[in-house]
């Protein structure tokens, strides 16, 4: 039986040596997801609008919220709202589609030799490509309304850095899960759902007691969310020693969903 390395090194290793076919499935997987549709690709532009049109309005309009620290717009709001949400559903769309990856692709477990583990890297890959788009909407009424935003903005990928090497863990970690554990998906469903709600994306960190506050940055999503408003909207710069403490922490992660994936892969062609 062909033995899979768990290295550190073989993570970065095996993405190197396939990136070509990455680039690949995530072109493919961002064609297919609108094949047959009018309006196509173009549908990954409207999405994020409609949102984007919909929290404004019921938020800022219905519900009259207004950010705390921030001014009366409620195109204001609904940016400074947006921003963290183009962080969690980053996370979310991963996150809620890796425990399906291999059992929709088990021609690849059992028929081709193939490259299992860059599966949730072309998850990722296509969820980025979505976010890119949403960031695109995100600016484009940024510069409509408020100007350029801050020059911090410029440090938006590596602020991301740390979420992608969580994600990437998570989902190595539950693609792997999902195939011996057929109810892990429906689990992650009602879990995602759960932490929309319990990360400051509806409202900032600041204005929930200290116990919270401190019991709220156990969510992995709420340092980044509130460092990428601070990037993108308030112009801070990150806090440097707390960004190299998360992204240690990130990476081991990462590692350890890939090693746990490695070690169990043996296993996929035995219960499909």
């Amino acid at each position: 039986m062909q033995n899979f390395s768990l290295s550190p090194r073989e993570m970065a290793a095996t993405l190197w040596r396939n990136q070509d076919l990455v680039k690949a499935l995530v072109k493919r997987e961002v064609i297919g997801r609108y094949r047959g549709s009018v309006l196509g690709i173009l549908w990954s532009f409207f999405n994020p609008v409609f949102m984007l049109t919909v929290y404004t309005f019921v938020f800022s309009v219905v519900f009259k919220a207004r950010w705390s620290g921030g001014g009366d717009s409620k195109t204001e709001f609904a940016l400074i709202l947006f921003a963290g949400l183009m962080v969690f559903n980053l996370f979310a769309e991963c996150v809620n589609r890796a425990p399906g990856l291999i059992l929709s692709n088990v021609n690849y477990v059992k028929k081709v030799v193939f490259p299992l583990e860059i599966l949730p890297v072309v998850s990722f890959g296509a969820a980025l490509f979505h976010t890119a788009v949403s960031f695109g909407v995100w600016l484009s009424f940024f510069l409509l309304f408020f100007g350029l935003p801050p020059v911090t903005a410029l440090l938006l990928p590596i602020a991301l850095l740390p979420l992608a090497l969580l994600t990437l863990g998570l989902s190595w970690f539950l693609a792997s899960l999902g195939v011996y554990l057929r109810d892990v998906g429906q689990v992650i469903g009602i879990a995602t759902t759960a932490l929309l709600f319990f990360s400051p994306i509806f409202y900032p960190l600041s204005v929930l007691p200290q116990k919270y506050q401190t019991l709220l940055l156990f969510n992995p999503l709420a340092p980044v969310i509130e460092q990428v408003r601070d990037l993108l909207i308030w112009g801070k710069t990150p806090d440097w020693p707390f960004f190299g403490i998360s992204f240690a922490a990130s990476a081991v992660i990462g590692w350890l969903g890939f090693a746990w994936f490695q070690k169990t892969r043996k296993g996929f062609a035995d219960v499909l």
